[in-house]
């Protein structure tokens, strides 16, 4: 079992060094990337260890991994043989050649993760290597059928394709943006959640209506908050039966609302909402201590080395046994307590 920072990616003891694990796809995405690009011969341009050429091969008849950096080949080609795949075919190249153009010519799909820096202040599609541009400019007389892995803070409005965006959260954490071309794209902007594979598209849903905060609140899935999906998400709810409304939102967290409980595999968390109050601690340990609370989760803009200071503050003194979380907006917190799936 092969974990990285957050999550464990791969359920066996995968070759690699350092950059390449925490670049690597994990095993549930890359099985999800597979089967969406289900095919007979498909193209890794840039494979890196392998992670994601063993689920293409696991679901494909033949794959061609591409990669130029010898080290990470040889640990694709390892890799590979953890995991018994044989219709893989590697090779040492440089991706925007016309040599290795003319090796891949058959592939019915072309599919990359370029490189990105590892520190970025802001994500852009100028800085991946090899550049998506290229690998289109020089493959699209190849096949039209072509998808990338590009960085997923990026909001779908810098990403000027002709292309479905997908973004996709594992475990409640964004995770992956992938743009499909030619066939492969479905819709402009879709939202992926992982695990159980639930897929929301863009459909011009009509817009999601404000309301007052009600006995419920929801945090959407970031995928489907970074895919501008919340219209959608409304109109799948009301579909189902249940109307929610949006609350409140900033560029760290949303909550929408509700009257009845409402069940969405887009919902990250559901509370109970228990009560809301100014931003000062006086008033904050009132609810809690009301509450019958003994820890608070901190969940509004606050300096990391200040966290567990202010944190302790709050909790001072609480005896109870619960759990609650304290989400702050402006001068508000609301209190909530999450309610078990």
């Amino acid at each position: 079992m092969t974990r990285d920072k957050r999550t464990i990616k791969f359920t066996k003891p995968i070759f690699s060094n350092k950059e390449g694990l925490q670049l690597a796809t994990p095993e549930i995405v890359a099985g999800y990337i597979a089967k969406r690009l289900k095919t007979g011969i498909i193209a890794d341009l840039g494979c890196g260890i392998g992670g994601q050429v063993i689920f293409f091969a696991k679901e494909g008849k033949k794959v061609y991994a591409v990669e130029r950096n010898p080290e990470k080949l040889e640990y694709a080609k390892k890799n590979c043989e953890l995991y018994d795949v044989k219709n893989v075919e590697f090779i040492l190249g440089d991706v925007l050649s016309e040599n290795i153009k003319e090796k891949v010519s058959d592939a019915d799909i072309i599919f990359s993760d370029p490189a990105r820096p590892l520190a970025e202040k802001e994500r852009t599609l100028e800085n991946l290597e090899p550049p998506i541009t290229e690998i289109i400019k020089l493959y699209s007389d190849t096949t039209q059928e072509l998808a990338f892995h590009a960085p997923p803070q990026m909001p779908p409005s810098r990403i000027a394709f002709d292309c479905e965006r997908e973004y996709l959260s594992l475990n409640g954490q964004l995770n992956r943006l992938t743009l499909y071309f030619g066939a492969l794209k479905r819709c402009d902007r879709s939202a992926v959640v992982l695990p159980g594979e639930a897929q929301l598209c863009s459909s011009g849903a009509p817009a999601i209506k404000t309301g007052d905060l009600r006995e419920y609140v929801y945090e959407p899935e970031p995928s489907v908050v970074k895919a501008e999906l919340l219209n959608e998400l409304a109109q799948t709810s009301s579909e189902a039966g249940g109307r929610i409304f949006f609350y409140k939102g900033d560029e760290r967290r949303t909550l929408l609302t509700s009257s009845e409980l409402i069940e969405s595999p887009f919902f990250k968390d559901s509370y109970r909402v228990l009560g809301t109050t100014g931003k000062d601690i006086r008033s904050i340990k009132e609810i809690l201590g009301s509450e019958n609370a003994g820890k608070v989760v901190l969940r509004f803009d606050i300096e990391p080395e200040r966290y567990w200071d202010v944190r302790k503050k709050l909790e001072e003194g609480l005896r109870g046994e619960r759990t609650l979380h304290a989400f702050g907006f402006g001068d508000e917190v609301l209190v909530g307590e999450k309610i078990k799936k």
